[in-house]
């Protein structure tokens, strides 16, 4: 499970889904630290470690999308015992959308997806790769609790190649046309986010042709912290209902596919 994942709560004989959260731009795995306090014992959580943060922060960040959902798609093939739901927040959703398409071709389809705040891929507008400057001003912009750790110098250069690898892979991330899914997608936003509009949020319905439904939140682009009882309760619940209709088909033992540039 190692290096890519991180279990928050115990995994118990009760599990009978796992949920993988993938964090945004410059995130962490500790941002859904606390998420296991809202779940039932049935779901076994699993956070995402992007490589080049915390125990991961000797390793070369990943500034592709294809890479990056790669290997993260090949780390979740051994843990499809159980039916795998995404959770994706802003970058991660899209994230979370690549590596849902590539356990599907792979014969191991989630039994849910999950996008947070984040435009779905037909909507993703060209981004232009950015200075460090403007980085961290986009980052307070969005999120001003990060202010303690881009305002001090020491913690700044830690989390900074993190950022500017993410904002690259942002930035370079045109998908065009893609399969559909054919799994219940649920998207999430905060009513007053400045990047991403509740009328967005809903057309990620176009992505599947199974279920889709939506929830808004009160807040801007990180609304999931003060709400974080409500998402996550509405997350559990989802996962409750949906439980046992899909299963992982038989998994092949190749890895997902052997990306150039690794």
């Amino acid at each position: 499970m190692r290096p890519w994942f991180r279990r928050y709560g115990p995994a118990g004989r009760e599990a009978a889904t796992r949920l993988v959260c993938l964090p945004h731009a410059g995130g962490a795995a500790s941002l859904f630290r606390t998420w296991g306090g809202y779940l039932p014992p049935e779901v076994d959580l699993l956070a995402t470690c992007y490589p080049g943060r915390q125990e991961r922060i000797g390793e070369a960040c990943r500034d592709r999308m294809d890479v990056l959902a790669d290997e993260i798609a090949d780390a979740l093939l051994p843990l499809s015992d159980l039916p795998l739901a995404l959770f994706g927040h802003s970058m991660g959703a899209s994230v979370a959308h690549e590596v849902a398409l590539r356990l599907n071709r792979a014969g191991a389809p989630p039994a849910a997806l999950f996008v947070s705040a984040r435009q779905p891929p037909h909507r993703l507008e060209a981004r232009p790769e950015v200075d460090d400057g403007s980085i961290v001003d986009d980052v307070l912009r969005l999120d001003p609790d990060s202010a303690v750790a881009l305002r001090d110098p020491h913690l700044r250069e830690l989390v900074l190649p993190a950022l500017r690898a993410d904002y690259r892979l942002v930035a370079g991330y045109r998908p065009g046309p893609l399969p559909l899914l054919d799994v219940p997608v649920t998207a999430y936003f905060g009513s007053e986010d400045p990047d991403v509009s509740p009328a967005e949020m809903r057309e990620w319905a176009s992505v599947t042709t199974g279920e889709f439904r939506s929830r808004g939140f009160p807040g801007g682009h990180f609304y999931l912290t003060p709400h974080q009882a409500a998402l996550v309760g509405d997350l559990a619940a989802r996962l409750s209902a949906w439980s046992g209709q899909r299963r992982p088909g038989q998994v092949r033992p190749s890895r997902i596919r052997a990306t150039e540039g690794r």
